[in-house]
């Protein structure tokens, strides 16, 4: 089945893969996924995970895990997060890595698919406290391209971090182009 993911990806689709999730992954990471601009954003991350043999969560509010739609997003490697008001979100997902001996969540930090100009922070707070290296990949489809950064530490300088982080995106284009992440 990998061959024919394979295919799909590069001869069908006209995509690239650049970075290895192989050789830079960790068993527990935050993946950054940016920009988050489409659905078809969602089959492309499920295609680079069947390519690269990696196992990749995501989160997803608990409710779209009912019925066979939450079938479907387990089996995908979906975990429903509940977003009641009051819960300390960052503590309940960097405890989700005490639980699993293998982890990678990816996470969209626009948090919506349209257009903003900042990103939400948790997933940063998160690498943080469960102690975990957050990788980048883009989601150019511009020009057609996936790039996966290597694992990099949160380091106690948030602003320093987060420009090297928006540096790693600048000029990246998503489905819808007018969505995509810019700073301005």
């Amino acid at each position: 089945m990998k061959r024919f993911y394979s295919f799909f990806y590069y001869r069908v689709l006209g995509w690239n893969l650049i970075g290895d999730f192989s050789k830079n992954t960790v068993p527990k990471c935050i993946i950054v996924a940016v920009p988050h601009t489409s659905w078809h954003d969602f089959y492309i991350g499920l295609l680079i995970r069947k390519i690269t043999d990696t196992t990749i969560n995501f989160l997803g509010k608990k409710e779209l895990f009912k019925g066979v739609s939450g079938w479907y997003f387990r089996k995908v490697g979906g975990i429903p997060l509940d977003r009641t008001s009051g819960q300390n979100t960052v503590v309940s997902i960097a405890k989700l890595f005490e639980d699993y001996e293998e982890l990678r969540i990816t996470i969209a930090p626009e948090g919506t698919r349209k257009k903003v100009k900042r990103w939400k922070t948790g997933f940063y707070f998160v690498a943080k406290k469960a102690k975990v290296p957050i990788i980048l990949i883009t989601f150019d489809f511009k020009k057609k391209q996936n790039v996966i950064s290597a694992p990099f530490y949160p380091t106690d300088n948030t602003e320093r971090d987060f420009e090297y982080m928006y540096a790693f995106f600048k000029g990246v284009k998503g489905k819808v182009p007018e969505y995509s992440f810019t700073r301005d």
